[in-house]
């Protein structure tokens, strides 16, 4: 099945909260098609309202929460686990330099310094 977050199709001029709203709406519109499943049926099998899930086909707005009960449903959690991820490293020194690097546990204002 296609990935509702993650694929190839995002082109880099295209990356703005709307289009990208608009992308993973209209995957989850189509992993649902696929599995054969109407409005209503997704709505009671995730506990989103069929109002919310409709706004997100047409609308692509939808709070996290309902993103993630509409993900489960149609079997795509697993795509939410590389969001945020750590680094990928494009180098042995890469590495290396991030083992030496102290982990940050906070955010810091820079002109504190």
């Amino acid at each position: 099945m296609d990935n509702i977050i993650a694929d190839n199709d995002f082109v880099l001029d295209d990356f703005n909260p709307a289009s990208v709203s608009k992308k993973i709406a209209g995957r989850m519109r189509q992993r649902r098609l696929l599995l054969n499943l109407s409005q209503e049926q997704l709505s009671k099998m995730s506990g989103v309202s069929l109002g919310s899930l409709k706004r997100f086909e047409n609308k692509y707005q939808i709070s996290l929460k309902h993103l993630l009960q509409l993900a489960m449903v149609l079997d795509a959690m697993n795509e939410f686990h590389s969001l945020f991820s750590e680094n990928r490293f494009a180098s042995i020194d890469d590495v290396l330099k991030s083992k030496k690097a102290k982990k940050r546990k906070r955010a810091r204002d820079e002109k504190k310094h």
